[in-house]
């Protein structure tokens, strides 16, 4: 497996440091028989794989040092596709989830990559499109846990949160039956170092899982746990049941062409970022094969 050392220029010269991590785990039962061949997050969302708009999302925010966990099955896969993550000028590093126990189970799991320092926790199958604002919460996180809400029609499906004017949290329910808001919570968060002792400090579930809502309630309960209210305009997809894949592609397609702009084009993110060089993207370029990906690269950064 991949291990690679930090940023610590990045700290040096941006006067932040946060570590990344993406969750690509499960068992992806609701794609069945897709699931059987791949995992979820390596399902082709438009031109690219699932995973590639969870990272984009990192890397857009200014986070070079990524930790991916998956299941044994999967993990190969992903490290083939990614690699090391140096060709993108960012650090990706491995680690493995046996058993679907809960996506809080990844925070325990990633403790040694954490190092009890703040971090972003997004889920492998979660695609947004449009201004989040995650850099800036990035860059003046100090303490704490940071959500997101969005409004959703339905938001007995999804954990619901309640908050005030001040973007503090006053609830959070799961699958309500009586939401006591729209706001949907996505599969993004930011977390302080004490993630780490509060997720071991969680029950499994009925389910039997540790679950991301309960490590949220513990925040809540200390009264550290803020939220950002996403505008409708933004558009977030959960690409987690057959439905919900077509629309992600169909959506991507449909932005790509209209706007003649790729969307989670890695290399471009590296390179709009200061990640890499012009020099280095070249050669990168020129190892891909012949294809639509990389004739767009070409155009669109190389010129």
């Amino acid at each position: 497996m991949v291990q690679t050392g930090g940023h610590d220029a990045q700290r040096d010269l941006q006067g932040f440091f946060m570590r990344g991590m993406m969750l690509a785990g499960g068992a992806g039962t609701r794609l069945f028989p897709l699931s059987q061949v791949v995992s979820k997050q390596l399902q082709p969302v438009h031109d690219k794989p699932m995973i590639y708009y969870p990272l984009a999302t990192l890397m857009s925010a200014g986070i070079r040092d990524v930790h991916l966990i998956s299941t044994p099955h999967d993990l190969p896969v992903f490290e083939r596709l990614l690699g090391d993550g140096s060709q993108w000028g960012i650090d990706i590093s491995y680690g493995v989830q046996e058993k679907p126990e809960g996506i809080a189970q990844a925070v325990i799991l990633g403790e040694s990559f954490l190092r009890e320092e703040p971090f972003t926790l997004i889920l492998g199958d979660n695609i947004f499109h449009g201004p989040i604002g995650l850099e800036a919460e990035v860059l003046e996180f100090r303490d704490g846990a940071l959500i997101w809400g969005y409004p959703v029609e339905d938001p007995q499906r999804y954990g619901v949160i309640e908050i005030d004017d001040s973007r503090r949290v006053l609830s959070i329910e799961e699958k309500p039956d009586r939401p006591k808001s729209k706001l949907a919570v996505p599969g993004l968060y930011v977390y302080d170092g004490t993630a780490i002792a509060r997720a071991k400090e969680l029950k499994p579930s009925q389910r039997g899982e540790l679950e991301i809502t309960d490590l949220n309630l513990s925040f809540l309960n200390d009264r550290m746990l803020r939220a950002v209210e996403l505008d409708p305009e933004i558009t977030w997809l959960d690409s987690g049941t057959h439905e919900s894949l077509l629309d992600s592609s169909n959506f991507i397609a449909t932005v790509e062409k209209r706007q003649g702009q790729k969307v989670a084009c890695l290399e471009e993110i590296a390179y709009q970022k200061g990640f890499v060089s012009i020099e280095a993207i070249r050669q990168t370029i020129q190892k891909m094969p012949s294809s639509p990906y990389r004739t767009y690269c070409e155009r669109a950064i190389l010129g």
